[in-house]
């Protein structure tokens, strides 16, 4: 919808009888209006859509046209659609007016990438992949709000009801939860990658992991362990993500000691020097970088954007990737190993210890039996697998003890198992548990006398 231009108030009274002139602006309002009432009227087009716009610049000549009561987005020549392409819009309302308009082509909607399209405007283009598609997947065999915001990727945002937009390798995609369905939309792909909708859901399919029946996993964790079988139902459709090991190991470089949100935060800084993909619902969305974009990143700009001490891992790391035969193939040549080694190599890279190189693993490496020991899991094995553990410190020695207990309780998969369990220790999800399954927390000191 084109905003129009507010009724123009009536002009101020002049002052009978020759006292001083009301003052606008520090200046002096004599026997004209004319001029203040018109920058009066442009200033309230444009003031009320600067809280939409986020990024657009409005204060640019093709913008104001835009926003000018006087002029139609249908009227606008290619050269002004140009310009306000080229100021980087990235707002979904505007997007659709500049596509709408007859001589914004698809031709040059595909020469100005960075116009950020939403999914009416994306739609108008038709073909494949430009449309909601299913994935014929039931809830009990993938939950969104399970698998997504919960601790494995920190690459996803949600930009509606049930509905995470991402990116998967060089794609731009949304998933949403329908009744008992998902379903897909592809917003964009960077210029070197196959675009074909097959494609893509073969892409997306694989990163779920989907040929692997979770019902089926469910229903041997529930017969192995009583706590598995009660939470189970409260937590159907937890699918474990087939990453890229790259974009893994930098994210869980990023996890060390720290939470989700700050984690985000840092990862959203990492992928900002990849190719941009586009902007849904005003977020914008990257490719991950390639090495060779990591590499001119420095210590002082990550320190400088909250990284810390990690700051020096993320430095050492792409450095010493860089120098193996392979770079990132080295990385993926780590998924013929067994765990132990791809644990091991993961291990020689800076800022990676053994838990963070268990996670790496088992969102990445295929190592489906991998378990990644912090706090929450200890715990869980304390209460439920080792209650001998009670009062003792986690070591690494004892790391592995847990490990192996987890291994020998729900087998293969247990690392899908792990991943619920820890789900449910986490108090954002406590609400979806009923009383009596949820984790009490300990009370401190003053309170428990």
């Amino acid at each position: 919808m084109i905003r129009t231009a507010p009724p123009i108030p009536a002009p101020v009274p002049l002052p009978s009888g020759g006292g001083n002139a009301p003052q606008v602006c520090g200046r002096s309002m004599k026997a004209s209006v004319a001029v203040p009432q018109r920058s009066l009227r442009r200033k309230r087009v444009l003031e009320p859509c600067e809280d939409d716009l986020g990024p657009f610049n409005v204060k640019s000549s093709a913008a104001k046209k835009l926003f000018s009561s006087r002029s139609s987005v249908d009227t606008l020549s290619s050269s002004t659609i140009k310009k306000v392409v080229e100021n980087k819009v990235e707002v979904t309302s505007i997007s659709k007016r500049l596509v709408s308009t007859s001589q914004c082509s698809e031709d040059l909607a595909q020469a100005y990438p960075k116009l950020a399209y939403s999914e009416e405007v994306e739609s108008k283009f038709g073909g494949e992949g430009w449309k909601w598609c299913s994935l014929g997947v039931g809830r009990a065999e993938l939950c969104l709000d399970f698998t997504l915001p919960t601790g494995q990727s920190f690459r996803w945002r949600r930009t509606g009801l049930s509905q995470y937009t991402g990116v998967l390798g060089a794609h731009l995609i949304s998933l949403r939860q329908i009744a008992d369905d998902v379903e897909f939309f592809h917003h964009a792909s960077s210029c070197k990658a196959n675009a074909s909708g097959s494609d893509i859901e073969k892409d997306i399919r694989e990163y779920l992991n989907l040929d692997t029946s979770l019902v089926v996993l469910y229903t041997e964790f529930s017969v192995a362990d009583a706590r598995f079988a009660a939470v189970a139902p409260f937590i159907a459709g937890a699918r474990l993500l087939r990453q890229s090991p790259l974009e893994c190991v930098f994210q869980f470089i990023c996890s060390s000691n720290n939470h989700i949100q700050r984690i985000t935060t840092m990862v959203d800084y990492l992928s900002s020097h990849g190719s941009f993909l586009g902007s849904v619902n005003g977020i914008r969305f990257h490719q991950f970088p390639s090495l060779e974009e990591l590499a001119p990143i420095s210590e002082s700009q990550l320190r400088e954007n909250g990284f810390g001490y990690r700051a020096k891992y993320i430095v050492g790391a792409v450095e010493m990737l860089r120098q193996k035969e392979g770079g990132e193939q080295w990385l993926m040549s780590l998924r013929r190993l067994s765990l132990e080694d791809a644990v091991t190599s993961l291990c020689t890279l800076p800022g990676i210890g053994p838990k963070v190189a268990a996670c790496i693993a088992l969102f990445s490496l295929d190592q489906h039996h991998a378990i990644p020991v912090d706090t929450h899991v200890w715990q869980i094995a304390v209460k439920y697998l080792l209650p001998e553990l009670e009062g003792r410190k986690l070591t690494v020695k004892l790391h592995r003890e847990v490990a192996e207990a987890f291994v020998q309780r729900f087998g293969k998969y247990a690392g899908w198992a792990h991943t619920v369990l820890f789900i449910a220790e986490l108090s954002s999800q406590q609400n979806l548990l009923p009383a009596h399954l949820r984790v009490q927390k300990k009370q401190n000191a003053k309170t428990s006398k």
